[in-house]
């Protein structure tokens, strides 16, 4: 062909061999220069709160409605050496029966593609001699479809004729191999789309699996097994070399759906379909989703729409700063990430999760508080509803049925009562604290369960959001021989689900995160009146006085105890002497011996921190050969995820307390670690870490042979605390009801950097101005009146406000004068 794909150019932000971020960050390029993928499949998660799909560079997706476990349109394979898909697109020229796919995968030609993935969207373009393609794939803002914008484009001087097929392979359940005997198929009335449905799903026997290709002369088959063909796979299926498919469909078939239409294309000429892939509840429904969404106008408009959306609600808050790869993280990605995976979809490459956790959620929705507090607030809601009148949580459940399982871990409920508090700070809004939910009720653990997975019913009972929260708590407190809270099947950290089993062992980090959990809520009382909040404060005072009594190790705090007693975390032990989380949450939840919290912190950046590996380990040494049990942690390999590898999650908590506790240097240094654009800065660094250098991984491996690879992206919690890390922690910026608290943390070279805080409609123009070293504020400047505290007011008057701040020494800073202002406290909360 006279028509070659250019490749991006190198000014491309943060370029590796493989591609870079453009314009604004808001787009990641992927050069594959011969058509190979990346190390490990670079993805991007496409949502609606209805449907979601999770789509890899070279093309593979699974596609799921309603939920990602349960009901999954088609296959997930999980499989990053293969990257197998149950989805593909070709084109083939019907002349010389060439046929290639439209991405990477699966049927690929050794020419280069160009990658792009955004907020909303994945586009792949190729050039197959004179024959371009770009194919833009997204999901509808509010339907539960997903729409692939496909041009073929026809650059050379003679009339070509194409075909365009499109596959996909049924699942409608869990797995194929369960489900497939039970999905029946047929061709929709007037052409163009396959439906399929599973009547025998308990859950979602009523929804129609609906598949439309637009176009003329669609031909059409619904057996995969005719398809494919025998001892063959998606890279050279039967059906591709066939002149016509074969028009099967009905009952008792391997079911997929295969749709194809012929283009002839002048010289010049371009083409554009629709393919649209969804459910809906019914046939009559299913076919009005086809006619509304097989037209290319409608799906244009759409994607524009999408991108519109995604901009608007990423765009609340924009940071510039002198570091462009926090900018890149915290303009965007980080929220993206939290929104799409975590609360939309549910979902990763890696983790086809599709419920609820308690625990899980509840924190993610933490980092949309002000981009979504809608959200928030009906997962505080949605939360509450899943709470066990005893007071205990489901640890999570599957939507919409709401089957779940019953645990004795022994953080879950108490996120509760403390995202609660968050919220209500943040927002303002009280009146949550009123909103009803049931309870659930179920039969209790017997003695020698540590989970049950079953449906729970909902009690006639019902009481406030206050009220659960307090229940929350109360069934918290409950102490072992140190006066510290039972650690039961574990507490944030699962995988030690062996350690209190018998109901004597006890949680040191439980401790601390229960006296935090305490104070806030005593505030919320206090506020409401409420006699309780005396009782909650006497606990949390009493709680501080016995970790300081029993906690303190020499040089930092324990980690746990066991049923027999046994200290975990402890100088003595051989494995797991020290573990980050009761180090940071020390600091974090503000127990008063400051110099014993400091020591705390320097003995995990001593022990815990691998500089030249950039990774923060969750404990060391890793858990091996000895014989204590501390339960299902000590499966994973010694250096990988929870048993001693870096946990990210419990990684930005350390930059957090480091940046609560002024120590400002610190807690950059370990945020450059944790952020996945440093793990990607050239072509070695790039194979050691493997990853998108646009989404954050849950871990990175300590383990031998495998140091600093990257494992199980998108799917982590980590996201949601990594936004809060770099947005409230590090720059500063906090909303406190109607106010805007400015307390940055920022190096000493910074001299100038700036945010735009959009408020309702009004926007704040922030301009930080270094005066002098340090970063105390010396004074800050709202449209030229000089402000009496290191905050703002926030008026949503519909207009445009300037706002200087300006930065010091904290001895001539707004802090340093106001100590006692809750408002000018040096560092929000997390």
């Amino acid at each position: 062909g006279t028509y070659a794909l250019q490749p991006p150019s190198e000014d491309l932000r943060q370029f590796n061999g493989r591609g870079g971020f453009r314009n604004d960050g808001s787009e990641y390029v992927i050069w594959l220069a011969d058509g190979a993928a990346t190390p490990a499949p670079w993805c991007n998660v496409l949502a609606n709160e209805a449907l979601g799909s999770v789509v890899s560079e070279s093309g593979s997706a699974y596609t799921f409605a309603g939920n990602a476990h349960e009901f999954r349109l088609t296959p997930w394979y999980n499989d990053p050496l293969r990257d197998r898909s149950g989805e593909a697109l070709w084109l083939r020229d019907e002349a010389t029966g060439d046929a290639w796919s439209v991405t990477p995968q699966p049927t690929p030609d050794g020419l280069p593609f160009r990658v792009c993935h955004g907020f909303g969207y994945s586009r792949w373009e190729h050039c197959h001699g004179d024959i371009y393609s770009e194919l833009t794939v997204f999901v509808a803002r509010d339907a539960p479809v997903k729409l692939a914008l496909l041009t073929v484009t026809n650059k050379g001087d003679r009339a070509r004729n194409l075909s365009i097929t499109s596959f996909v392979e049924w699942v409608l359940g869990e797995r194929r191999d369960r489900s497939g005997i039970h999905v029946r198929t047929r061709h929709a009335a007037g052409g163009g789309a396959s439906f399929a449905s599973n009547a025998f799903d308990a859950t979602f026997g009523e929804q129609v699996a609906l598949h439309a290709l637009a176009g003329r002369q669609v031909q059409f088959s619904c057996d995969r097994r005719s398809f494919i063909g025998r001892n063959r796979g998606l890279a050279a299926p039967l059906g591709m070399q066939a002149e016509a498919l074969d028009e099967a469909c009905g009952a008792g078939l391997d079911p997929c759906s295969a749709l194809r239409t012929l283009v002839e294309l002048a010289a010049g000429e371009e083409f554009e379909t629709v393919i649209v892939l969804g459910a809906a509840p019914g046939d009559a429904a299913a076919q009005a989703l086809v006619e509304t969404w097989r037209h290319a106008p409608t799906a244009r408009d759409e994607l524009a729409a999408v991108r519109a959306h995604w901009r608007d609600t990423l765009g609340q808050l924009r940071v510039r700063t002198p570091d462009a790869a926090t900018d890149t993280l915290a303009n965007g990605w980080l929220q993206y990430q939290v929104l799409a995976s975590r609360i939309l979809a549910r979902s990763g490459y890696y983790q086809s999760g599709g419920a609820f956790g308690f625990r899980d959620q509840l924190q993610d929705a933490m980092a949309v508080m002000n981009t979504r507090p809608e959200l928030v607030r009906a997962q505080l809601l949605r939360s509450a509803r899943h709470q066990f009148r005893e007071g205990d949580v489901q640890h999570w459940w599957h939507p919409p049925a709401g089957k779940g399982v019953r645990t004795r871990i022994s953080d879950d409920l108490l996120w509760l009562p403390w995202c609660t508090a968050e919220y209500v700070r943040v927002t303002g809004d009280t009146a949550v604290l009123d909103e009803t939910a049931p309870f659930l009720e179920g039969r209790p653990l017997a003695a020698d369960e540590e989970s049950v997975y079953e449906e729970a019913r909902a009690t006639p009972e019902s009481a406030s959001l206050y009220e659960h929260g307090l229940r929350a708590l109360r069934h918290s407190l409950r102490f072992g021989a140190h006066g510290l809270p039972l650690i039961g099947g574990g507490d944030w950290n699962d995988g030690m689900n062996r350690l209190g089993l018998a109901g004597r062992g006890e949680s040191v980090w439980l401790g601390m995160f229960l006296h935090d959990v305490l104070e806030k809520f005593a505030e919320l009382a206090a506020a409401r009146d409420d006699p309780v909040a005396g009782e909650l404060a006497a606990a949390a005072s009493e709680l501080a006085g016995n970790l300081q009594r029993h906690a303190w190790d020499g040089d930092w705090y324990l980690r746990a105890w066991n049923d027999d007693g046994i200290a975990i975390g402890s100088a003595a032990s051989d494995e797991c002497r020290i573990d980050s989380i009761a180090q940071s949450w020390s600091v974090l939840a503000g127990l008063p011996d400051r110099a014993r919290n400091e020591r705390a912190l320097d003995a995990m950046l001593e022990h815990l921190v691998d500089a030249d590996a950039g990774i923060v380990k969750l404990f060391a040494p890793a858990f091996d050969k000895t014989a204590l049990d501390p339960g299902y942690i000590k499966g994973y390999v010694p250096g990988v995820r929870e048993n001693g590898g870096q946990y990210t999650h419990a990684a930005v908590w350390v930059a957090m307390a480091l940046a609560k506790s002024g120590r400002s240097d610190d807690a950059w240094r370990i945020a450059h670690m944790l952020n996945p654009i440093h793990h990607t800065v050239d072509a070695d660094a790039l194979q050691r870490y493997r990853l998108e250098p646009y989404a954050l991984a849950a871990d990175v491996y300590a383990a031998q042979g495998h140091l600093g690879r990257g494992g199980w992206s998108w799917y982590t919690g980590s996201a949601g605390w990594m936004y809060r890390l770099l947005t409230e922690s590090l720059l500063g910026l906090s909303r406190h009801g109607e106010r805007l608290l400015i307390a940055p943390r920022v190096p000493d070279a910074w001299t100038r950097w700036t945010a735009l805080w959009r408020h309702g409609a009004t926007q704040y123009r922030i301009e930080f101005l270094r005066a002098a070293p340090g970063d105390g504020v010396i004074d800050i400047g709202v449209d030229g009146a000089l402000q009496e505290s290191s905050s703002i007011a926030l008026r949503d008057d519909g207009g445009e406000h300037a706002v200087l701040v300006r930065v010091g020494t904290l001895g001539d800073s707004l802090h340093a004068s106001e100590p006692g202002d809750a408002e000018a406290a040096p560092q929000a909360e997390p």
